[in-house]
Formats: structure tokens, sequence, C-alpha cells
């Protein structure tokens, strides 16, 4: 099987887990649901201020895609053929996709707020000063909820996909854990991180160390530079949006795992109650990697987006 290249770490082990079996029927599923799915028109670049982008589709309306983490990349090959895939409903309903991924060598203490105004940046100088909708996903939900709080102009629509307010402290250790041994070519050591997002517990140590080197395979030499893994990372620890949240004046939708133990349901609930205008919907049974590759999620956001776009006609 070939290796996935200029893929973000979290989605390439997770490539790698189903070649061990470990996640091949839900990949199997989801390619064999999209393969049917046309790929739209695609182009790539890099803005003035250093964030990497691919465009998807040519609709009047825009989204733009803030990727999980730590650590983003623009996808190629086969991988980038099924992110494509995956904003192929957003394309048929009439968007031009932006998936854009954080800028290169940010300084060491660079914060999420930070990072979301690198994206208002983007926003200013790339799309005009407004997108009708903002995705974010994991990490970028973390970073959108800055960027909507913070930049209020830029956007009147906003989707958390698995991502709350405030993080779990076992979150922000796997995450450390991960990007310093991606970030030191520790690969075997980052496999086994990796699959405490999916196997995790004592009791699965001796499993997660086994098959580590495995999973390191797919994350060695990652597309992101080393020290933006690491600032990824460690702006985790003093991630806390909750204080920002009542500025927050656009629709938001929540779409969140009951049994995430990246942003617990309790961390979820309070942010959906601290946000003025919040719609959230639950993925009963449902942990963080399996809800944010659910194709539950374009299909909940399009009915969401009717919705609003019917209550303003």
């Amino acid at each position: 099987m070939t290796k996935p290249r200029n893929w973000t770490p979290r989605r390439r082990a997770a490539w790698a887990l189903g070649t061990a079996a470990l996640v091949g029927g839900t990949v199997a599923a989801i390619i064999a649901r999209k393969r049917a799915a046309e790929t739209p028109p695609h182009r790539v670049g890099v803005a003035a201020n250093g964030m990497g982008y691919e465009v998807l589709g040519d609709g009047a309306r825009t989204i733009l895609f803030i990727p999980g983490g730590p650590g983003s990349e623009i996808s190629t090959g086969l991988m980038g053929k099924l992110r494509s895939m995956m904003f192929a409903p957003y394309v048929d309903a009439g968007y031009t996709v932006w998936n854009v991924i954080r800028r290169r060598h940010m300084p060491v203490g660079h914060t999420v707020a930070e990072m979301a105004d690198d994206y208002a940046q983007f926003v200013r100088d790339e799309l005009g000063g407004h997108v009708d909708l903002v995705i974010g996903e994991s990490y970028g939900g973390m970073i959108a909820l800055y960027l909507a709080a913070n930049h209020p102009s830029l956007t009147d629509r906003l989707v958390l996909a698995v991502a709350a307010g405030t993080i779990t402290g076992w979150g922000v250790e796997v995450d450390l854990d991960m990007a310093r041994a991606q970030a030191e070519g520790r690969y075997d050591d980052a496999g086994a991180a990796f699959l405490e997002y999916i196997t995790p517990g004592d009791e699965m140590a001796n499993l997660r160390r086994r098959l580590g080197p495995l999973v390191g395979r797919f994350l060695a030499h990652p597309e992101t530079p080393p020290g933006d893994l690491i600032v990824e990372a460690e702006a985790e620890v003093t991630f806390d949006a909750r204080p920002e949240l009542g500025k927050i004046t656009a629709s938001v939708l929540m779409l969140c795992g009951d049994q995430d133990r990246f942003f617990s349901p309790d961390d979820v609930a309070e942010t959906a109650g601290l946000i003025p205008n919040c719609t959230l919907i639950w993925y009963e049974g449902m942990g963080h990697m399996r809800a944010a590759s659910s194709g539950r999620i374009p299909r909940d956001v399009l009915a969401w987006t009717e919705q609003l776009d019917a209550a303003a006609a």
C-alpha cells in the first residue's frame, strides 16, 4: 500500500492503522462512500503572510476551513483526493472551499489567539475581508473561536467540528508527547503516542509500544516544520477561550462526539452555553477521531445553513 504524502499527522497515522486492520473497516467505508463523488476544481497557493492554502470549487459563497493539529499540511496524491471528496458536498451546495493551513515558522510562544489573528489577516488579504462560513476542525475549532470573538466582521456563521473552548489535560499531554516525538525524529514514540488517541489506558500501553514503529512510519518526516509542531502543541497548555465566548456574534453550530476525550462532554456543553447563539448536536457513541471523520458533518452543516437561510428570507 502506498504511503500517504503530505497529510496531517493524525490522518496519516489513521491510514497506517487501517493497514494494520485496526481501523481498516472505517477507512474502507469512507473510501467506498466517497469513491463515486466527483472531485471538485482545485488549486493551491501560498498567501503573502506565508499561509498555504488549497481552493476547491468555484461557488458564489465561501467557506474557510481551518484544519486540526498539531501540524497542518496540504494533502497531495491519494490523500489529497480523499480530502477533496470530503469537501465535495459543500462544493455541490454552491460553496468555494478554502482549506488554509497555519503559517510556517511561527515564533516560540505563538498562542492560539495569535494563530486566529493570522487567519484574520488571510481573510482580509485573500478573501476580501469576509467569508460566508468558517468551519474549524478540532485544533482548527480552537482557533476559530478566537477568530469569531476577536474579528466578528469576518464571518456570520461558524461551525465547530469536535472542538470546544477548553481541552482536557489528557488531550494536551498526548498532543505534546506526539508533537515532541515527531519534532525530534522519534517516530516510534510518535506512533505510540498517536495510538493513545484510539487505544487509551495503561492496559493498552504494551500494544501501543508494539505497534508504535508501524504507525511511526506514517508520521515520519512531516511537512510541518518541527518548531511549528512544538509551538502548536505548547499553545494548548494555556488555551482557554471561555472568557472570549460571550463576544461571539456569529451563529454557531457545534458538532461533538459524546465520548470525546480531547473535548469532554462537560467542556462542550459549557462552551455551547457561553456562546450567545449556539446550536449543539451530539454524535452519540462517538469519540474524537470517529466523529471528526463522520459523513454526518457535511450533512448537518448544510442542513443548519439552509435553516438559517430560510429564517433570513
